[in-house]
C-alpha cells in the first residue's frame, strides 16, 4: 500500500510534455527538468541565454514525479540539470547517486546552511512557513508560539492546509526531520481531525481571507505576492511566522543540481552559476517570484520580511526524507 503514491507519482511523470525555450537546435542547449515554478523559469532562463548564447529547454513537472522520473531514467536521462520547489526531491535524486559533484564557483555564493555537505547540489531559493490569519477572527495574542500547537484541541475546526502538493510535504518533511516519526505521525492526526483541507497554497490564502477559516498553513510569498498584486484575497489577512527555530519557522530551499550522465556539463555549469551568482539571483529578486534570494549579496526589497530576520531551525537539506513523508500522509489518510 505504501508504494501506490509513488507509482502514481511517476506514471504522471511519464506523462510530461518538454516545453522548449528556443527553437534554434543548432546552438548549444540544455535541458532542464523543472519542477520550480515555470513562470519563475521562463523569466530566467531568457536572461541565461541573453548573457552566455546557451539556449535552454525546460521539461516542467511537479518535485517528486520529476524525482521519480530521473531515477528511473538513470544514466539514459535527456536532462543536464534538475532544479526543484523543494529540497527533499533533491535528496532523492541524490540517493540515487544522479548528481555529479558541483564547482566551488556554484557552491561557494551559497551559505553552507542552503546547500548539503556533500556538494552534489545546492540550494539557490528560498520560501518560509507561515500561518496566515484572519484580522476579523483571531487576535494575534491568540496564535501559537509552535506550529505543532495547531494539533491541540483548541484549534479544532479552524485550520485549513493543502497537503497533497510538495510545499506541505516538504514542511512535513522538516517536521520529520526535527521531530521524528511518531511525533510527526501525531501532528499529522491532529491537524488532520482539526483542519480543512483545500487544494492549493492560493486556496488557503483565500479561505482564510473569506474568513472559512480562521488560520492556514502556506508559504511568506502566497500573500505578499496578493498584496502587491491586488490584496484581492489577502486585504483580510496578515501573517505570522514562528520563532525560536521552531519546526513552523521551517526554511524550504529550491534546489539545483547537474546530471553526472550529462554530456554538457560545462554549459551545465555555467547555468548553474547563474543561478546562484548576482546577476541571476537578482533577476530572482526582482521577479514576480518573491521567493527568497539565498545568495546573500541579494535581497528583497520591502516590505517581505528579510531573510536574515528569520529564525528558521537547523535542518540538513540532505536529510529531508521525501519518502517518508509520503508514507506517513498515505498512512494518515492524506494521500
Amino acid at each position: 500500500m505504501k508504494r501506490a503514491p509513488l507509482l502514481l507519482v511517476l506514471a504522471s511523470a511519464l506523462s510530461l510534455a518538454t516545453v522548449g525555450c528556443t527553437s534554434d537546435d543548432d546552438g548549444p542547449s540544455i535541458t532542464v527538468y523543472n519542477a520550480q515554478h515555470e513562470q519563475l523559469l521562463e523569466e530566467l532562463a531568457p536572461k541565461f541565454t541573453e548573457e552566455t548564447g546557451i539556449e535552454v529547454k525546460l521539461r516542467s513537472g511537479k518535485d517528486l514525479e520529476l524525482a521519480a522520473q530521473l531515477v528511473q531514467e538513470g544514466d539514459a536521462s535527456p536532462a543536464d540539470v534538475f532544479l526543484t520547489e523543494n529540497s527533499p526531491a533533491m535528496s532523492q535524486v541524490e540517493r540515487a547517486g544522479l548528481f555529479t559533484e558541483l564547482p566551488e564557483s556554484v557552491l561557494s555564493p551559497i551559505p553552507e546552511q542552503y546547500r548539503p555537505a556533500s556538494g552534489l547540489w545546492t540550494g539557490f531559493v528560498a520560501r518560509s512557513t507561515v500561518l496566515v490569519y484572519n484580522t476579523d477572527l483571531v487576535d494575534p495574542a491568540e496564535l501559537p508560539l509552535s506550529i505543532l500547537d495547531l494539533a491541540e484541541p483548541e484549534w479544532d475546526g479552524r485550520i485549513s492546509f493543502s497537503p497533497t502538493g510538495a510545499d506541505f510535504q516538504a514542511i512535513v518533511a522538516g517536521v520529520l526531520e526535527l521531530e521524528g516519526e511518531d511525533a510527526t505521525r501525531a501532528w499529522l492526526e491532529g491537524i488532520k481531525a482539526n483542519g480543512t483541507v483545500y487544494d492549493g497554497n492560493n486556496v488557503v490564502l483565500e479561505s482564510v481571507n473569506a474568513g472559512e477559516s480562521e488560520v492556514g498553513i502556506i508559504y511568506h510569498y502566497y500573500w505578499y505576492r496578493d498584496q502587491a498584486e491586488s490584496g484581492e484575497v489577502s486585504d483580510n489577512s496578515e501573517l505570522h511566522f514562528f520563532g525560536s527555530q521552531d519546526p513552523g519557522a521551517f526554511v524550504s530551499v529550491s534546489g539545483a543540481g547537474i546530471l553526472a550522465s550529462s554530456e554538457k556539463q560545462d554549459d551545465a555549469e555555467k547555468f548553474l552559476e547563474f543561478l546562484t551568482g548576482e546577476v541571476g539571483q537578482q533577476a530572482l529578486a526582482d521577479s514576480y517570484a518573491l521567493e527568497y534570494p539565498l545568495n546573500p549579496a541579494v535581497q528583497l526589497a520591502p516590505p517581505v520580511k528579510p531573510l536574515s530576520e528569520l529564525q528558521p531551525p537547523v535542518v540538513d537539506v540532505s536529510d529531508l526524507d521525501g519518502e517518508t513523508v509520503v508514507e506517513l500522509m498515505t498512512e494518515v489518510g492524506f494521500l
